[in-house]
């Protein structure tokens, strides 16, 4: 990464651009680079030379975030993503796996924080402390493809969080590939409004906007309603994203010159397949959705035939295995994700030796995410590990269960997750996100379920409930542990479904 932006030490007419909705500020990338030299030598100063320069980050997505970046290419320190979301003990308890020194910390990032010591950058204490490393010399350290860039916390979705080791490698290639893969140059805006403490934000949208010597244009904090608003205010022709934010921006009110904007490619990842082609017809634009993860063992392309709903093509090593025997497992039955090629992009976790050796256990690198493939080859999403049912004696996926719901034209999100049962082991229970709770027709809806073909028996839900919003993770995950735990006994309407008679 320091060999990418020493590129960009002296380019006065890029760099980053950031603002609300109606002002923009600009701030050239030879200035930006100077400000991570600045900044870099004011955490030098208060770091233990002892112990790892690791940094904690409790930002939102600013150009003070991205001079963080800059900084732990120029020397070494290591920034480490920090969930605003998680609070007190399982805060604490993130910051002290990373061993973390300090935290910085800016008005979002104080609320998180509270009874935890942090680093107000936007005090006039830390002002002056930057103050005095003004003109501090920019010089580009040599660092080896093994070095850690960052610490990157996965979501946590299934248990404590991890820190994946993001290795200068394993940021820069994706940004090299990317910017050439999608023709990013010069002339682009990269628009960043997914949370920097995320791999997706880093890999898929800052290291490509460095790599291609684009500009940057950052969004404190996803707001659907200013996406396309913002596209146009800072020129931005790419976007990066993860998970749910498609669908979001489809919400909103349509409008005729949705079009009319300058954005020409959006790549992320677990986009539902209606989204990406309503998405791409109504803004003109193309949308890319690959598969991936946070620690980058296992990595899925779409192709051109690849089918509606596939991941992708499982190739380079990449297989499904069952998850009792560990052998292949034929079209049609799902298994774990693996590659059985090695780590792929994977460079371990940080203080976590027990879980890096189950992820590599064998040998193969071990996803957690459970897959089809077809007769083709092509790969299927059907959820997590942790999200397996038994139902009546039997394993079931919740993904495609969720693929089938979201053909229903009222449902804009499908959360499918088990609830326990004494005599079958596990019911199946789906959350639905509709515009209006109380309109919508149990009944009809079970008439639509009747008519799925490729719905199961075993795999009808015995539960429907009704919301407008599921939680989720500051990246757009649902939090199905929590659905799970709430079950029926929750704020939101829940209606149990009986599966009609079939003669």
């Amino acid at each position: 990464m320091a060999g990418l932006l020493a590129a960009l030490a002296e380019v006065d007419d890029r760099g980053v651009y950031s603002g609300d909705d109606s002002t923009v500020t600009f701030v050239s990338w030879r200035e930006h680079i100077q400000a991570g030299a600045e900044l870099a030598a004011a955490l030098r100063a208060r770091l233990r030379p002892d112990a790892p320069p690791h940094v904690g980050v409790l930002l939102g997505n600013t150009p003070f975030f991205s001079t963080v970046l800059v900084a732990a290419a120029l020397t070494g320190i290591v920034p480490v993503g920090l969930n605003p979301t998680r609070r007190g003990a399982a805060l604490q308890r993130d910051i002290d796996t990373a061993d973390c020194q300090l935290v910085l910390a800016d008005s979002g990032g104080r609320d998180a924080a509270a009874g935890i010591d942090v680093v107000d950058v936007e005090s006039a204490d830390f002002a002056a402390e930057l103050a005095a490393h003004r003109g501090a010399r920019v010089e580009f350290r040599a660092a080896d493809p093994d070095d850690l860039f960052m610490l990157i916390f996965t979501s946590g979705t299934s248990g404590d969080p991890k820190a994946v080791r993001c290795t200068h490698e394993k940021v820069a290639v994706p940004g090299v590939m990317l910017a050439e893969r999608f023709g990013l140059g010069p002339t682009d805006t990269c628009y960043l409004s997914m949370p920097l403490f995320h791999s997706n934000a880093v890999l898929a949208g800052w290291a490509p906007a460095v790599a291609a010597g684009a500009s940057i244009a950052l969004r404190r904090k996803f707001s659907a309603s200013q996406f396309i608003p913002d596209t146009r205010r800072f020129g931005a022709t790419y976007a990066n994203y993860v998970g749910k934010p498609l669908s979001y921006i489809l919400a909103t009110s349509e409008r005729d010159d949705d079009a009319d904007n300058p954005l020409r490619v959006a790549y992320g990842n677990e986009a539902a397949p209606r989204d990406i082609r309503r998405f791409a017809d109504r803004f003109a634009v193309q949308v890319v959705d690959g598969f991936g993860s946070s620690e980058g063992g296992v990595s899925i392309a779409r192709t051109p035939d690849t089918p509606d709903g596939a991941l992708g093509p499982l190739v380079g090593g990449i297989d499904i295995l069952d998850v009792e025997t560990g052998e292949s497992c034929p079209p049609g039955v799902i298994g774990e994700m693996v590659n059985t090629a090695g780590p792929g992009q994977f460079r371990g976790y940080y203080n976590d030796p027990d879980a890096e050796a189950q992820r590599m256990t064998g040998g193969v690198y071990r996803s957690g995410d459970l897959a089809y493939r077809d007769e083709a080859g092509f790969a299927y999403f059907a959820g997590r590990l942790g999200d397996w049912m038994r139902v009546d004696g039997e394993n079931l996926g919740t993904a495609p269960i969720e693929r089938i719901l979201m053909r229903h034209p009222e449902v804009t999100e499908a959360a499918v997750y088990p609830i326990p049962d004494p005599a079958v082991g596990d019911q199946v229970m789906a959350a639905l996100v509709v515009a209006d709770v109380d309109a919508f027709d149990v009944e009809k809806f079970v008439e639509f379920l009747s008519a799925q073909g490729d719905l199961g028996p075993k795999q009808w839900p015995s539960y429907l409930r009704l919301s407008t919003a599921l939680p989720r993770t500051e990246t757009f995950k649902v939090l199905k542990r929590q659905l799970t735990a709430e079950a029926t006994d929750c704020a939101d309407p829940v209606f149990p479904v009986t599966r009609p008679a079939t003669g």
